[in-house]
């Protein structure tokens, strides 16, 4: 059996937003700007626990507008200052979506910065059903849009 390419079971989601890096990277990693802008349209997040170190944890509550809350865990595995973050996302032990991989990449783009957000899922039918049953493509374009209007008021 052929191996699956990695496309199969990938999302990627790139935005410029007009910030320099270190700004965003910031943003990114600040519990208390991340409850300013995380999530869809519509969702709030409430931060129970976060530790930013390879390994530490950031446990978190996301509510949609509809008030169901969504438990996340995500587990850090790679931290790079201004320009890379990297997590395994999983639903903090709620039984009801298999673990994930994330990676955030930060490019300067003269002063602004290109977010590219990868998810690589275990294969096909998990990316099948974050795009199709979850909006995760969607959910990642409105999360960024959220980020931009916090870095630019």
């Amino acid at each position: 059996m052929p191996m699956e390419d990695i496309k199969e079971k990938q999302i990627e989601i790139t935005r410029v937003i007009a910030a320099p890096r270190e700004r965003v990277f910031a943003a990114w990693t600040d519990p208390v700007h991340i409850a300013e802008w995380w999530g869809p349209e519509g969702f709030t997040t409430t931060t129970k626990e976060f530790e930013l170190r390879v390994g530490g944890v950031w446990r978190h509550v996301m509510r949609g507008p509809d008030g169901k809350e969504y438990p996340n865990k995500t587990t850090f595995t790679a931290i790079e200052p201004p320009s890379r973050l990297a997590y395994t996302l999983s639903d903090d032990d709620a039984g009801t979506m298999k673990p994930f991989d994330a990676e955030i990449l930060f490019d300067d783009e003269g002063g602004k910065t290109r977010v590219t957000l990868r998810m690589t899922f275990a294969d096909a039918e998990q990316k099948r059903m974050q795009v199709e049953d979850i909006g995760a493509i969607e959910g990642g374009n409105q999360t960024l849009g959220r980020l931009e209007k916090h870095l630019n008021g």
